[in-house]
């Protein structure tokens, strides 16, 4: 990793937005911003929309990565270390887990015919929460009542899927993925809960990391999440959890990015904006069809980084083809 902000303007916490110190205790205050008007949230939401300008408009943001991006991001792969993302499938209830998976046995090899043995199992998911590791489709967001590109999301999805974004019309996605190792950056352990990610910390997480994010990659978000709850024990991650303030997105929006995903669900939570839960899940999928990745396990995807001094690599995504689905569990790879 080369140098660190902490002689850096820009990478300092903000009072009353980002979290600060708290110098009786040591510990971090928690606080996701500056609020947010519902109007200021629209005009926001109206300046990184890109409806209208891709055909197939429910791939979105991945029509940006062509063959030659492709290229690029395997030109990145030096040690040929990979890493996966997904987070181990969690059975067990919990404060962050209130629709547990499922997996149970089908066959103890006691069904078929006497040889050879089989041993068969199933397993289902809730999956949009925040225990499973999964990929956000663009029919998974409206805002407004629209999807997307502008479609009424009463006309496209009903009790019988998706017909319009569904998981199965993204297909896989290889592309160069950038890891934004905030606690790294800060020198801390993680981000506590409802520490918000500005703008301004992103841009200084690019220079002290020595990355670029630019045209058709993939942005991961490290908040610290799991090595946080690891040591701590689990809360209730829909009440607080660190993330991207809405003053990050049009940055991210500028930089013509196809995929942004983190070890939360990128939103900072409590939402800075009254009336809306996950303002960045609106702007990213709603108005900029960029699909989003939840729940990744950056962990050793952090360390690899840090022992390589680099923090781009490439990455590859490949949900399941579930026709009508809004998303996917999935395991992303990142190839160093």
């Amino acid at each position: 990793m080369s140098g660190g902000p902490a002689d850096d303007p820009a990478a300092r916490p903000v009072p009353g937005t980002t979290a600060e110190t708290d110098t009786d205790t040591g510990t971090e205050a928690a606080g996701s911003g500056p609020a947010v008007s519902r109007a200021e949230f629209d005009s926001v939401f109206a300046s990184v929309s890109t409806w209208g300008r891709w055909s197939p408009a429910d791939r979105g943001a991945w029509n940006r990565v062509t063959t030659d991006h492709v290229r690029r991001a395997a030109a990145l792969v030096r040690s040929g270390t990979t890493v996966q993302l997904g987070l181990p499938w969690n059975t067990r209830a919990g404060p962050d887990n209130s629709r547990p998976a499922l997996h149970h046995m089908t066959d103890l090899g006691d069904v078929e015919a006497p040889e050879p043995t089989t041993h068969k199992d199933f397993i289902a998911a809730d999956y949009h929460g925040k225990a499973v590791s999964h990929l956000d489709a663009l029919s998974h967001v409206a805002y407004r009542g629209r999807l997307y590109d502008g479609r009424p999301a009463r006309e496209y999805v009903d009790a019988g899927g998706a017909r319009f974004g569904s998981v199965e019309a993204l297909g896989p996605l290889v592309t160069k993925g950038v890891l934004l190792d905030l606690p790294a950056v800060l020198g801390t352990d993680w981000l506590e809960p409802g520490h918000a990610v500005r703008a301004t910390d992103v841009a200084a997480a690019e220079r002290a990391l020595g990355v670029t994010i630019d045209e058709g990659c993939a942005v991961l978000l490290r908040s610290g999440r799991f090595r946080r709850r690891r040591e701590l024990g689990p809360w209730d991650a829909d009440a607080a959890g660190a993330g991207l303030h809405v003053d990050a997105v049009p940055l991210l929006a500028g930089r013509a990015i196809a995929l942004l995903g983190g070890d939360g669900d990128s939103d900072v939570r409590p939402s800075p904006v009254e009336g809306v839960h996950s303002p960045v899940h609106a702007l990213a999928v709603a108005a900029m069809g960029v699909p989003l990745l939840d729940n990744l396990d950056l962990e050793a995807l952090s360390a690899a980084c840090a022992a390589a001094r680099r923090y781009e690599f490439m990455v590859v995504v490949s949900p399941l083809r579930v026709p009508g689905g809004t998303g996917s569990p999935v395991n992303p790879v990142a190839i160093l």
